[in-house]
């Protein structure tokens, strides 16, 4: 299966060069371009992409607003911010936005390969501990009330939504919890489903924001 990207930013020298190291790989292939937040949209609903790789800060409209455009279709893709500066509080803005995860531009080659691919089969968190890093920067909500769905998760259901925010795989929670691949499976479905998540990101940041887990556990 071949993966279809867009590519959204200013700077025409990094979208060609984008371009170059995702079409050398062959299950990538770059569809689109966008050169401004406001154009994703059309782009977007023409070429269907399975990842957007969204450059956060943009002029006409910047990527935050565009990624919250793009959740708002029908069957949106997955977002990958990138960006400058990893402490960038516009970063944890994209991701609250629905962003499935962000990487740097300095990002090596092979790295923003793995990037994309990870954050399109959404099997594990991308950069768990600088998400974390970006959640103690904010004040979260004193009652998991903040987060509907959140108190409705079952024990082992709240053991799962924890190892996720560690970064760990449907594999890795299985050998913690010492339970089938397909059991975790199903959990993590439960938490996603209940709390209204498309992807094991928005989990994340959903427990973040809730105070269900502490950017310092």
């Amino acid at each position: 299966m071949t993966l279809r990207v867009v590519i959204a930013d200013d700077e025409d020298l990094i979208r060609a060069g984008l371009r170059v190291i995702l079409d050398a790989e062959p299950d990538l292939s770059v569809v689109g371009e966008a050169a401004d937040g406001a154009a994703v949209l059309p782009v977007v609903r023409r070429e269907r992409p399975d990842v957007v790789l969204m450059d956060v800060r943009m002029p006409a409209l910047d990527g935050i607003r565009a990624t919250e455009r793009l959740m708002a279709l029908d069957e949106p893709p997955k977002v990958l911010v990138v960006t400058t500066f990893e402490n960038d509080d516009h970063v944890y803005d994209a991701l609250l936005a629905g962003a499935s995860g962000f990487l740097l531009k300095r990002t090596r080659p092979d790295d923003l390969v793995q990037a994309v691919r990870l954050v399109a089969s959404g099997e594990s968190l991308l950069f768990p501990a600088a998400i974390r890093r970006l959640a103690g920067r904010r004040t979260p909500s004193p009652s998991p009330a903040r987060v509907p769905g959140i108190d409705r998760l079952t024990g082992r259901e709240g053991d799962v939504l924890r190892l996720m925010t560690k970064g760990l795989s449907n594999q890795e929670i299985a050998a913690d919890l010492v339970v089938s691949q397909e059991t975790v499976k199903t959990h993590v479905g439960n938490v996603l489903a209940k709390l209204g998540a498309r992807d094991r990101t928005q989990a994340v940041i959903a427990a973040y924001e809730s105070g269900f887990v502490s950017p310092s556990d």
